[in-house]
């Protein structure tokens, strides 16, 4: 077998053990969760606060990725011991749905 088709059969492979997870969340279930949210967040997904990040406008699958790493105390520094117990109590479809909405955002906050 030569090295282009253990490349090809490496790609297959790969495919088949990390697929993309795609993100289905509710947008209008995410808006009614996100109250505690905009305190340091804004209230739609713009900070007032320069250290806070925009969640407005930002890619679903980024923002559900960002929130579990919270969750699972994966991410440091930071603001991460707040946003780790701000993540501890909500489930997985929570956080869909909260990236759902923050991602439906106009990412300029009009």
């Amino acid at each position: 077998m030569s090295l282009k088709h253990f490349a090809i059969a490496g790609l297959f492979a790969l495919g088949t053990v990390a697929p993309v997870a795609a993100v289905a969340g509710d947008a209008a279930a995410g808006k009614a969760k996100a109250a505690v949210c905009a305190a340091c967040h804004g209230q739609n997904g713009i900070s007032q606060i320069p250290m806070y990040p925009n969640l407005a406008g930002q890619k679903e699958q980024y923002l559900v990725a960002a929130m579990k790493a919270y969750k699972n105390s994966q991410r440091q520094g930071g603001q991460a011991p707040i946003m780790t117990g701000q993540m501890s109590g909500l489930s997985d479809a929570d956080i869909a749905n909260l990236a759902a909405y923050y991602a439906s955002l106009p990412a300029g906050g009009k």
